[in-house]
């Protein structure tokens, strides 16, 4: 699987690398539609890049950092400025049930939620816009954003370069054959994860609409 992705990214400057990685990070977070870029991915891919020495493992966690971090403070500019109109267009009208959760946590928990948020996909892409529709103040927001982005940039990154380094072992110290089959074995098991996952979500999410059309009905 390695080798595959060596393959891939031969004769690729690690420059446009670490650029391709900050942009998809800094996009997840800062377009507000950001639940479409794979900035949590990127992170993962990189750390094993990083395992591979194609890319030095302290520069790609400070351009990370520094990619989420920004990122979610353009993403709350946007909210402040823009948040109801955004939220009333149909591409968001799907996920208005996601949404109203998200917006309990932060009347729950308030600036925590920035954290708590950076750890879900959909939330990372959404919270920073509602907590500055929300109009919290911009310096609570930043401390909170600034911990969870470099906590979350550091757990995904090492995570991929750790599994980087120990699927190199398994490769040295077994056959070809058996690293191919163990890279295929990851593969399914992370797709057969993902896909239960969203039906996971889904369904949530479903449950939560047919409440709120039944409460409305009552009403």
């Amino acid at each position: 699987m390695l080798e595959h992705f060596n393959a891939l990214v031969d004769g690729l400057p690690p420059a446009l690398i670490y650029l391709v990685i900050a942009a998809l990070v800094f996009a997840e977070a800062a377009l507000f539609f950001g639940f479409v870029f794979p900035g949590e991915t990127a992170i993962v891919v990189g750390g094993v890049m990083a395992s591979q020495d194609t890319l030095s493992l302290p520069l790609l966690l400070v351009i990370s950092v520094v990619a989420a971090v920004v990122g979610d403070s353009v993403g709350y500019e946007i909210g402040r400025r823009y948040g109801p109109r955004l939220l009333a267009t149909r591409a968001m009208s799907k996920h208005q049930a996601k949404v109203g959760k998200a917006q309990d946590l932060i009347r729950r928990r308030g600036a925590f939620a920035v954290f708590i948020g950076r750890f879900t996909a959909l939330l990372r892409a959404l919270m920073p816009a509602l907590v500055g529709s929300s109009r919290m103040p911009y310096q609570k927001f930043l401390l909170f954003n600034f911990i969870g982005g470099l906590v979350w940039v550091v757990v995904f990154t090492l995570g991929g370069f750790f599994a980087g380094e120990a699927f190199e072992h398994v490769a040295k110290q077994a056959s070809r054959g058996l690293a191919i089959a163990l890279g295929a074995v990851v593969i399914v098991a992370l797709i057969v994860w993902s896909v239960r996952k969203h039906r996971r979500e889904a369904a949530e999410e479903a449950a939560v609409e047919a409440a709120a059309d039944s409460e409305s009905t009552r009403l």
